[in-house]
């Protein structure tokens, strides 16, 4: 009785043994299943959530392009009135604002030591004249002299006068030649010193260089003008206040594209709803550098006819250096949109400007034609795809484009936000 029930508890252990090891045996191949779940999950790909491009219509209409720059109205010609002359101011004919012509007396100056001066002068010069009759008796006598003594001398057979007296008589006759030299000389000085006596006399009387306006006055009678190395500023003069000019400086990226006669107008703070238009006539070729800002200086003609604008009006000025009808625009984020490396075999580009392949690619080809080769990225059938266009006219909100794959109503991207995962 003993043995068989032996046997069939080791029977019994060996099946609990086998089914033990069965279930240890799934166990491990569930964690194995389990482990293998984790890893792929782990290493699926990273770009899986998909996500939401941004984007904007390629539309079509004109374009204008501007650049803007401040400068100042001024007359085309300012003239600061002075004095050369030292003295009192007798009288002023003028104030400011009043019109004055070429020539008109505005400014006298006590003319007393101007007119002595030109008096004495003339006494010289009277003198001096004199001195030349004096000078030329002289040589008159001396003349006459010598042709006694020649006569006699042949007369005599060159018996007499005796040679010394003829050599005395040749050098008075040189030297009364030489008198009538220094007595014209001391002529010619005098009349120079009458001159420049009636030219100080004559700057007593301070008049206008130009036809123009009275822009500024420092000067009352009575005012003592010391004039030296520099003449003193008495009045300041402007041209005509019909016509200005109006100088703007021009930063170094924009003066490429400036030339003139392009069209231009400006405002002013005095009438901030106001435009007024103005003709550009010159761009300067010397720079100006201001805080290591480089500009360049624009000269334009302004016509002031009713005199509204005067002269020291800061001016806020627009010129117009592009302009398009009928052109196909996109807006600029569509260029600075970047797609990075998501699959192989598309082109990995970084953000900002296009990648530099493409730059590189044309760029002899820029320097040619003055146009500019980028890319962008067009929605096709739900999917981004890079297409190159040629670029154009930029207003700084969008750009023209010419482009064969592009059409008026395509989408093209400026942003994207990645979906929530």
């Amino acid at each position: 009785m003993t043995e068989p029930t032996e046997e069939r508890s080791l029977a019994n252990l060996l099946a609990q043994s086998k089914t033990k090891s069965r279930s240890q045996r799934w166990g491990w191949v569930l964690v194995g299943v389990a482990l293998v779940g984790v890893a792929v999950w782990a290493l699926r790909p990273k770009n899986e959530a998909k996500h939401t491009y941004i984007t904007a219509s390629v539309t079509r209409g004109p374009i204008d392009v501007n650049v803007t720059a401040d400068g100042t109205l001024m007359p085309e010609r300012v003239v600061s009135l002075g004095s050369s002359l030292s003295g009192i101011v007798e009288r002023v004919a003028v104030d400011v604002n009043d019109a004055v012509k070429k020539g008109q007396v505005l400014i006298e100056l006590d003319r007393a030591n101007a007119q002595g001066r030109v008096a004495r002068a003339r006494a010289t010069l009277t003198g001096a004249e004199a001195r030349v009759a004096e000078a030329l008796a002289r040589e008159n006598e001396a003349e006459l002299g010598w042709t006694r003594m020649e006569n006699i001398r042949r007369r005599s057979g060159g018996q007499l006068p005796a040679q010394a007296d003829m050599d005395a008589q040749a050098a008075t006759l040189a030297s009364a030649k030489a008198g009538v030299l220094v007595a014209k000389a001391a002529v010619e000085d005098a009349k120079a010193a009458l001159t420049m006596a009636e030219t100080d006399l004559d700057k007593t009387l301070i008049r206008s260089p130009i036809d123009g306006v009275v822009l500024a006055r420092s000067v009352e009678p009575g005012y003592a003008v010391a004039a030296s190395l520099q003449a003193v500023e008495l009045l300041e003069l402007g041209s005509d206040l019909s016509e200005l000019e109006l100088t703007v400086h021009v930063d170094e990226a924009d003066i490429g594209v400036v030339k003139p006669g392009q069209a231009t107008y400006f405002t002013v703070s005095a009438f901030p709803n106001e435009t007024f238009p103005a003709e550009l006539v010159k761009v300067a070729y010397g720079s100006t550098r201001t805080a290591n800002v480089v500009t360049y200086t624009a000269y334009l003609r302004v016509k002031n006819p009713n005199l509204k604008l005067r002269p020291g009006m800061t001016a806020s000025t627009t010129i117009a250096t592009g302009h398009a009808d009928d052109v196909m625009l996109v807006p600029n984020s569509a260029f600075r949109f970047e797609i990075k490396d998501e699959t192989a075999n598309k082109p990995k580009v970084t953000a900002g400007p296009p990648h530099r392949q493409v730059v590189e690619k044309h760029r002899t080809e820029t320097a040619v034609h003055g146009e500019r080769h980028r890319t962008l990225y067009v929605m096709r059938d739900g999917e981004p795809h890079q297409i190159e266009v040629i670029t154009g006219l930029n207003d700084g909100v969008q750009t023209a484009i010419r482009s064969d794959e592009l059409k008026v109503g395509d989408q093209v991207i400026v942003d994207r936000k990645k979906a929530k995962k």
